[in-house]
């Protein structure tokens, strides 16, 4: 299969002063050379969302919701080719790649409404002296920053909300994944999109990528990814004020109390924590079980992370695929290591399964008895781990929840006392909890609080990162005045 190489860039295909390979983590072949910007890319991109910005800002909602809702059917007409890439570039289970192509549709379909929704609104005027309305405007060119472990999700979480608000985006793919995203730029110019409205570019390395950043065109950096590279992003865009919409790090606590429906709690755990490998920012972490039901629970998460299918094939119903490369694989195979040295029983996986001799793979892995001094514990993980954690009482439960440096995207709580469940909700300091299930979607608010970053994507709250609200008053003539206060 041929896969897409060029970048998009002032309304066209283009090539680029770089070029870097991109390499299937489930079979460690090279699938594509693609184009990578160099500074004067970099530099022409910008110019070209510059100069698209008071045209594009301008144009009628109507207009830019005809264009986004061609990109949308472009996007559909195209489904299998864009899965294939995404299927191809992550190694992602076939089954899973619906997820990303799907976010692309809705977020288009989603953004084009909710942007009509949008309204001035009047202000009241105390002394009755003059008129006042708000108003939202484009807030300027967007540079977005994507993470590569949902390609296609990821940028529809940008380019939905930036193209209804009227904001140019310069989007950058990971060089770890940029071919699904070079595909989105091919079906850009195939509709014949205005120029400079969307751009796509990936950079080798992190110089251009700084360029970008702290170029004063943007007005908008969003990023999805880890904690210190947004900690990087805004310390190197500090040349100029920009606005920060980031969803960073997380490191989720699960707590299963004894009331719990444990076939519920295994499922949702498992189901989470070995989807994509593990490589969720949401995955639950820190699995926190009562001692009372912890054998029961335990033996159930262990019987579905053997049960789970580990491998490569658009033909088998995959539960895991491989993690990224070889240099997340051994990152996540020293956490798991570093903590059966460290006293942790190690239940089922902590290697690469037997079948695949190739390839990055993990089996699914459960720990059980991990305590807060090992690296597990404290870090994001980035990988199909459950670290099981039994507690005796409930005292404190909260407070080592919340103990929690990458800072709060999600917690998930498991009991059937649902008063119990409102009041945990409110202690813990994560951006989402989820009780007794999980739920994402489209219009539901994602983001997290603290380390975990600033703004939000999804709902249409993420279309406030993207707009300034303006206010315009107007002082009343004296007949205008007099009228009112007759």
């Amino acid at each position: 299969m041929e896969f897409p190489t060029r970048m998009y860039i002032d309304g066209a295909l283009s090539g680029g002063s770089g070029r870097i390979d991109v390499v299937n983590p489930a079979t460690e072949e090279r699938i594509a050379t693609v184009q990578t910007a160099g500074f004067k890319d970099a530099e022409r991109a910008l110019q070209s969302a510059k100069a698209a910005f008071p045209d594009w800002s301008n144009t009628p909602i109507a207009e830019r919701q005809s264009w986004m809702r061609r990109l949308r059917e472009e996007v559909v007409a195209q489904e299998e080719f864009l899965r294939d890439c995404v299927h191809h570039e992550m190694g992602k289970p076939w089954s899973q790649t619906l997820e990303d192509w799907d976010r692309l549709v809705v977020s288009l379909d989603f953004y084009a409404e909710e942007i009509a929704r949008m309204h001035d609104v009047g202000l009241a005027d105390r002394a009755g002296t003059h008129t006042h309305k708000m108003v939202h405007e484009a807030a300027g060119v967007a540079l977005a920053y994507l993470a590569w472990n949902f390609p296609l999700l990821n940028l529809a979480f940008k380019i939905g909300p930036a193209m209804a608000a009227g904001c140019p985006i310069i989007i950058r793919p990971s060089e770890q994944t940029p071919i699904s995203a070079y595909a989105v730029g091919m079906l850009c110019e195939t509709i014949g999109l205005p120029k400079g409205v969307v751009q796509i570019l990936c950079t080798d390395g992190y110089d251009v990528a700084d360029a970008l950043t702290a170029s004063t065109i943007p007005q908008v950096v969003t990023l999805i990814g880890s904690t210190p590279t947004g900690q990087h992003i805004m310390k190197t865009g500090a040349t100029s004020i920009k606005r920060y919409s980031m969803e960073l790090g997380g490191n989720a606590p699960v707590l299963v109390f004894e009331d719990a429906d444990l076939d519920l709690a295994a499922d949702v755990v498992c189901g989470v924590k070995f989807s994509n490998a593990g490589q969720i920012c949401v995955s639950p972490n820190r699995v926190f079980v009562a001692k009372a039901i912890h054998d029961a629970f335990k033996e159930k998460v262990v019987a579905r992370a053997k049960a789970a299918q580990v491998g490569f094939d658009k033909e088998v119903d995959i539960t895991t695929g491989p993690v990224i490369d070889g240099r997340a694989w051994a990152r996540i195979k020293n956490l798991i290591d570093t903590a059966v040295e460290g006293g942790a029983t190690l239940l089922a996986g902590g290697d690469r399964p037997a079948h695949l001799n190739k390839g990055h793979y993990l089996a699914p892995t459960v720990l059980d008895e991990v305590t807060e001094e090992m690296d597990v514990y404290r870090q994001e993980t980035f990988g199909p781990i459950v670290s099981l954690i039994p507690f005796d009482t409930e005292q404190e439960l909260s407070a080592k929840a919340n103990d929690c440096e990458e800072g709060g995207l999600t917690a998930y709580i498991f009991t059937r006392d649902l008063a119990k469940a409102e009041a945990y909700a409110s202690a813990l300091r994560y951006g989402e909890i989820q009780i007794n299930g999980v739920k994402y979607d489209i219009d539901l608010p994602h983001g997290g609080i603290g380390q975990s970053g600033i703004g939000h994507d999804c709902s249409a709250l993420a279309l406030n990162d993207y707009l300034i609200v303006k206010r315009i008053s107007r002082a009343l003539d004296t007949a205008e005045f007099e009228g009112l206060n007759a």
